[in-house]
């Protein structure tokens, strides 16, 4: 799928007026969507007063819902699904199409054939029936409907729809047929080539570039390998925007929050102090890059305890040619690009840099990725490709020949 134009219109968030009594936002009236669960009603005073919401209200409201005005702003080919039609989409949530779950919920596989609503073709999807247990979840799901119902970009995934019925939040998706980049990347016993890795890390790179050139900043706040969904072409998409959120306003610097997400792939100031930048998610995608590289993934206990964090343990060998080689997923069986894998490793050093400032933009990071591609590309027709790197154990016979 080619990306959009950059001339193409810049996206605006949607913003809408709401009721507001201190930290408690509210929308009302939207079809069928009712808030029965009593905790999201509690401690609500009369309404006073009234504000512009944005995105950045949803991670500090307790009690949110989805009114008619903020869905007329959703893409067109958004669809509000009744809970009658997902259960036959998916055979009643059957246990025989379950795709995962985790403290999110669950992911059914489901098919929509093209008489279930007019315009809507018939396809394969995936529906993932969110666990709303508390007010997070109510919120998580909110902000994956109002982002994604605004947002469309190829290396986004698509939202087909969603449900809000009684308890239940449903999200519809696009079905991925490859599984997320966690599961082809450290759970399959085949390796990803060289070249789909680097697609990978692009396609991923300009998901996050596009976010981060809204009008106001979307943080995405949870990339890593999970998030980062393939389909049968391999087309990288970043999924699952619950904990994003917008960046920050006019001569402000940085949104200060409450620390979510994997701590693993998390920036240490984000860590450290709550404030979160769009250089946060650049840290993340650094953090992929080495697991891109390596085939570990960013945390492995079961290793010794100074080999367990990759970050700590990758960055002596990231800065020589020489060295990386050691580090390099050994299931590549040496297929790979040696200049391609030491310009990668090179900016994977600069996302961790421990300075935000000096990580580099996701632009720059897009342009990074897309010149190693085109110079493997051109290398390919030239010199033929992939080239065989020796094994580990004779590396010492050429250490003192130039660099293949």
């Amino acid at each position: 799928m080619k990306e959009s134009s950059s001339k193409s219109k810049q996206w605006k968030p949607f913003t809408a007026n709401c009721c507001s009594s201190k930290d408690q936002i509210i929308f009302t009236n939207i079809s069928r969507c009712k808030t029965s669960r009593s905790d999201f009603s509690k401690n609500i005073a009369p309404l006073s007063s009234f504000k512009r919401l944005s995105y950045s209200d949803l991670s500090g409201s307790s009690s949110l819902r989805i009114n008619k005005d903020i869905a007329q702003s959703f893409d067109p080919d958004l669809y509000d699904f009744q809970l009658s039609e997902l259960h036959a989409i998916t055979q009643n949530f059957s246990s025989t199409f379950l795709l995962g779950g985790g403290e999110f919920g669950r992911v059914h596989k489901g098919y929509i054939d093209d008489k279930l609503r007019q315009g809507l073709k018939a396809q394969h999807v995936a529906v993932k029936l969110l666990d709303i247990e508390g007010l997070q979840g109510h919120r998580e799901w909110l902000a994956e409907v109002i982002f994604l119902g605004q947002l469309r970009h190829p290396n986004l995934v698509k939202l087909i729809g969603y449900c809000c019925e009684d308890e239940e939040r449903v999200l519809v998706y696009e079905f991925m047929p490859q599984g997320s980049l966690e599961n082809q990347l450290f759970k399959r016993l085949t390796s990803l080539p060289w070249e789909t890795r680097l697609r990978i890390a692009l396609d991923a790179a300009k998901g996050l570039s596009f976010l981060h050139g809204a009008e106001k900043p979307v943080i995405y706040r949870d990339f890593k390998t999970s998030n980062v969904l393939l389909d049968s072409d391999f087309t990288a998409k970043l999924s699952d925007f619950g904990l994003a959120k917008m960046g920050p306003e006019g001569s402000k610097s940085h949104v200060t929050t409450r620390v979510i997400g994997t701590d693993r792939y998390a920036a240490p100031e984000y860590i450290s102090t709550g404030h979160l930048t769009t250089k946060c998610d650049v840290y993340s995608f650094g953090v992929v890059l080495l697991e891109l590289l390596t085939g570990r993934r960013a945390m492995e206990k079961t290793r010794p305890e100074t080999d367990q964090n990759l970050v700590d343990w990758s960055k002596p060998y990231l800065s020589s040619s020489k060295r990386l080689r050691y580090i390099m997923d050994p299931r590549l069986a040496g297929q790979y690009s040696v200049k391609g894998s030491k310009e990668m490793a090179l900016l994977a050093l600069q996302c961790i840099s421990l300075n935000p400032k000096d990580r580099p933009t996701m632009p720059t990071i897009v342009e990074t990725l897309e010149s190693i591609q085109q110079w493997m590309s051109m290398r390919t027709r030239t010199h033929g490709y992939p080239k065989i790197i020796p094994d580990f154990n004779t590396l010492d016979l050429i250490s003192n020949k130039s660099e293949l």
